[in-house]
């Protein structure tokens, strides 16, 4: 027996083993308010240490207990801050503890420290100089809701999606080892238990150990996988992650403390040096439970479970994490709550993830007075209905069951309902594999997390014609969360995939007949997008459009593909064909002869006709940035094409790049021609720029080059003087 504790005491020798790796899931931190858990809530009057810190480096001569205060400080700024702009408030105050012990321990930004998704982020921005931009947090010009390259130098790596810190955090570890700095510089990654379900952790988990790089993953364990965790779903309501609920089930289970227990009662009759040796057995336990034993066979050195709002703990472990000899990738496992320290936050953390503009004091949320649903609610109700009525009709989403509807369906349909976590590559491979089957999967994906399993769509679906139905929320600007979560890019890298059937409605009406459309579209994939928002409301779907309805139809109908309808006709007196409109995007002409001439290069804008560059511009994809120009082939492809066809003709390939790429480019040049031929007595620059789309609400996202841009019906009455669309 002694000799067994005494192989698992050298196991267990670091520094850090004898620390309270798992102690209370009570904190003992300084107190953070002075009020009851029913509010009013108040925080600190004056914030001395944090007004003292403008970098990471004014609080390294801080003691533990002033970092307890900057905590407490900084965990109230970051509250108050979001209250005014709304965002991601409760993994924010998750993280405060363990932000101020990585900048007090690190050298950043020389030590990269990379948070996963990034979205927890508000305290570190607020210590590393940006505390004075907070105001501007998520607004048009002003500071990232996620880390940024751009925005600072301690934002050492970009984020919004999820699973990349532990492959950015490897490869920079690489890069000091190739030019001779692993003893000098550490790379941190800060991943949670929602972004280690993705494939792309493993992988670089997986890759670590044997490149044998001194990578550290701190992995943030808070129980909160999906949004909102606990959503009824096949899987039950447990996190859809099998490691955080494996482990905490294990740890809280009775057997186990019960285990323990009557352990500790037999070790106190133990001599001092057996009742320590005793520890390390219990600490190796926990271990084995908590998934130490896993991320071991991995290759990385584990610590763990620590409690992450435990300064006195957290500080003198990561400092041994940062001195340890050799190359061996390190896991530092901690244990932290949502939303902690604000009672609000803590009692609902789903609630409090992404908040709006909300009363510290009370906690309650700014509402618009909208009386439209949302698109997400009305595809949702719509899909409840038609899942009424036929028993394979099934659900899928990636950890998202909140921003799609799904958790609508799965209160419902529960055993229908499949939230696979953050995984959009086995999501659709998985629905594909549920359609071979006779299933009818509707797959829900916000449209820029899509982009994470475009060979899926292809190899799994597209290729191979299996009817999955595409879901995509948040088609288009999503507003404040900018470039990262724009769903800018669905029709240019879904138009080019054969096969797939696309379908994207402009109203409510249209959306439940949509949906209507792709259930019963057995014989292809299908991708059915919208945008984020509440819908048009039936008064402006009567203005807008005529329908002339009274309220919305309860049940949508199929749509015939490839018909089209009138909305508007021309108002009295103008002849068909006597004008037209044209919409175009393209960067000035001065800036294209500039790259031409830069280039060595004739800049030639006038040679071919428009006729044919719109043809050209019809028979192509979407808009290809990287190759110059801006085709837009959903502009062309309607009466303006039809009107100017000619036979076809090769585009002049031995006239050099400059000028194929001014015919794949076409938009400007068919406008000019069009124009100078008598077609259209003006036309209207639109569309968006050639450039990444930043935060902002999506009508100052949309403004081109800093200039308002108005509604399109606006632009046509004014410079066309005919009736409002």
């Amino acid at each position: 027996m002694l000799t067994l504790l005494g192989e698992l005491h050298s196991l267990h020798t670091a520094p850090w083993a004898a620390s309270r790796s798992a102690t209370s899931v009570r904190r003992a931190a300084t107190p953070l308010m002075q009020t009851d858990s029913d509010g009013p809530f108040v925080g600190p009057r004056t914030t001395p240490l944090l007004d003292q810190v403008d970098s990471p480096s004014d609080m390294k001569g801080f003691s533990i207990s002033e970092l307890k205060q900057l905590s407490h400080e900084l965990r109230w700024e970051t509250i108050n801050a979001v209250s005014q702009t709304g965002g991601h408030l409760g993994s924010s105050l998750g993280v405060v503890e363990l932000t101020v012990a990585l900048h007090y321990v690190f050298d950043a930004p020389a030590d990269p420290i990379i948070f996963d998704v990034s979205h927890q982020v508000y305290p570190h921005k607020i210590l590393t100089g940006r505390r004075s931009r907070m105001p501007t947090l998520r607004q048009y010009g002003g500071l990232s809701g996620f880390a940024k390259r751009s925005e600072s130098e301690y934002d050492p790596f970009g984020a919004g999606h999820s699973t990349t810190s532990i492959s950015a955090a490897l490869g920079m570890a690489v890069a000091f080892e190739q030019r001779g700095l692993s003893r000098q510089r550490h790379a941190v990654a800060i991943i949670g238990d929602g972004a280690i379900t993705g494939g792309m952790a493993y992988e670089a988990m997986n890759n670590a150990p044997y490149l044998n790089s001194r990578v550290i993953v701190i992995y943030n364990d808070n129980g909160q996988v999906s949004l909102p965790t606990g959503t009824p779903s096949a899987g039950g309501t447990a996190p859809a992650g099998s490691l955080s609920a494996y482990t905490t089930r294990l740890i809280a289970s009775k057997p186990f403390q019960d285990f323990r227990d009557i352990a500790k009662s037999i070790n106190k009759l133990f001599p001092k040096e057996i009742q320590e040796a005793n520890a390390k057995l219990d600490e190796y336990a926990r271990g084995m439970v908590s998934g130490g034993t896993l991320f071991e066979e991995l290759g990385f050195y584990y610590i763990g479970p620590v409690d992450g709002h435990d300064l006195d703990n957290l500080v003198p472990i990561l400092e041994n994490v940062r001195d340890r000899g050799g190359n061996q990738p390190v896991l530092l496992h901690i244990k932290t709550e949502k939303g902690y320290g604000y009672p609000p936050a803590e009692k609902a953390s789903d609630k409090y993830h992404g908040v709006p503009k909300f009363d510290v004091a009370t906690g309650k949320k700014a509402t618009s007075a909208g009386a439209a649903p949302s698109y997400t609610a009305i595809f949702a109700d719509t899909l409840i209905d038609i899942a009424a009525n036929d028993r394979s009709v099934c659900a899928i989403t990636a950890a998202m069951p909140g921003g799609t509807g799904v958790d609508r369906f799965g209160k419902r349909f529960p055993k229908r309902t499949f939230d696979v976590g953050i995984a959009e590559q086995h999501a659709v491979t998985f629905a594909a594999g549920m359609a071979t089957e006779g299933l009818k999967p509707f797959c829900a994906i916000y449209s820029t997390f899509l982009q994470r399993a475009y060979d899926q769509v292809i190899h799994d679906v597209a290729i191979q014609k299996i009817a999955v139905r595409f879901i995509l929320d948040r088609a288009g600007l999503v507003g404040n969360d900018g470039p990262t979560h724009h769903g800018s890019f669905d029709l240019a890298y879904l138009g080019c995939i054969p096969g797939l059937a696309i379908l994207a409605p402009s109203d409510e009406v249209e959306l439940q007949n949509m949906v209507q459309t792709v259930y019963e579209m057995d014989d292809k994939p299908s991708c059915l997008r919208y945008p984020r928002g509440s819908a048009l409301g039936i008064d402006k779907l009567n203005d807008l459009f005529g329908y002339n309805i009274e309220k919305v139809p309860e049940k949508g109908e199929a749509l015939p593909i490839g018909k089209g309808r009138i909305i508007k006709t021309l108002p009295e007196g103008v002849a068909e064909g006597s004008r037209v409109a044209i919409l175009y995007r393209h960067a000035p002409r001065a800036r294209r002869r500039g790259r031409a001439r830069r280039r060595g290069e004739r800049p030639d804008h006038r040679r071919h006709g428009g006729r044919r560059q719109v043809d050209e511009a019809a028979r192509h994809g979407p808009c290809d940035q990287a190759r110059g120009g801006a085709r837009r082939a959903h502009y062309h492809r309607g009466g303006l094409h039809r009107r100017l066809r000619r036979p076809r003709a090769p585009l002049p390939r031995a006239q050099g790049p400059a000028r194929r790429r001014q015919h794949q480019g076409s938009a400007h040049g068919a406008a000019r021609q069009v124009l100078r031929g008598g077609h259209a007595g003006g036309a209207v620059r639109g569309g968006r720029p050639q450039r990444q789309i930043h935060r902002g609400h999506r009508a100052q996202a949309a403004r081109p080059r800093g200039k308002p841009a108005p509604r399109v019906h606006r632009a046509l009455r004014e410079h066309h003087r005919v009736e409002p669309l």
